[in-house]
């Protein structure tokens, strides 16, 4: 093990409000435990900017397949095209996005949609608006609406409640919410309002959300291997990401300076 060549590789990065030596261990420890393959498993790539086209989608789609991303995200504009050719992809489709807005019954309607084309999970976004008039009946209805399909084709919700809009007090409070209505995840950020996933609301998400019998996903400014490997020993089970596929080189890169062969 060349525990200096780990090291030195991460002196490339910033940790922002991670103590640098105890994170460079915990680090080895992960890089030790997780071959590439099972490391790609907690990352959920996301393919939603504004500019993507669906030319370079479907031209990555393989690629992106054989590096075993939990799922690949898509608008739901895209994910109609690609599931409408594709059936053995992984998709993600993100529904209510960014803010939460449209009506109980539009999400409900959009998720059945593209859970019979063959989505295999739904981000949605938690109504802000709602949420920030305490409108707590009509989040959880929202929320427990979109639950009841996704869990009749036996898919997975996830529901982004946009911690960087959020008090401490909210972010608890919204991920009781969360789990009340029967989601099997609470997600940081959309990554389209400005917040970032940090590893304080991470871990304040999961101290609440275990205790519930849910997961924490985060997403917003992950863009660096060590930056998804410090979320999840935060307690991150899940990670959204664009930069998904560099995320997988760099943890390759970084397993193989550690143990010393292809992984």
């Amino acid at each position: 093990m060349n525990s200096f060549i780990f090291t030195t590789y991460t002196k490339h990065y910033s940790f922002g409000d991670v103590d640098k030596h105890s994170d460079t261990m915990n680090m080895l420890s992960f890089v030790m435990k997780y071959d590439t393959k099972e490391f790609a498993k907690f990352i959920d790539h996301t393919v939603i900017k504004p500019d993507t086209d669906i030319d370079t989608i479907v031209k990555n789609l393989d690629k992106w397949l054989s590096m075993n991303f939990a799922t690949i995200v898509l608008s739901p504009y895209h994910a109609e095209r690609v599931l409408r050719m594709r059936r053995d992809i992984p998709i993600c489709v993100v529904i209510g996005f960014p803010m939460g807005y449209e009506p109980t019954d539009i999400k409900v309607s959009l998720a059945k949609k593209m859970l019979e084309l063959g989505a295999r999970e739904i981000d949605m976004v938690m109504n802000i608006q709602a949420f920030k008039e305490r409108n707590y009946r009509y989040v959880v209805n929202d929320i427990a609406s979109v639950a009841e399909v996704v869990r009749s084709y036996g898919a997975v919700l996830k529901v982004i409640i946009e911690t960087g809009l959020l008090s401490d007090e909210e972010k608890i409070i919204a991920t009781q919410l969360v789990a009340k209505g029967k989601a099997q995840f609470v997600k940081t950020c959309t990554g389209f309002l400005g917040g970032r996933a940090t590893v304080h609301d991470v871990r304040l998400l999961k101290s609440v959300a275990e205790n519930l019998g849910i997961k924490v996903k985060a997403s917003g400014g992950i863009r660096h291997a060590e930056d998804a490997i410090t979320m999840i020993e935060a307690g991150a089970d899940r990670i959204g990401t664009s930069t998904g596929d560099k995320i997988v080189e760099e943890y390759k890169a970084l397993r193989n300076s550690v143990v010393g062969r292809q992984t």
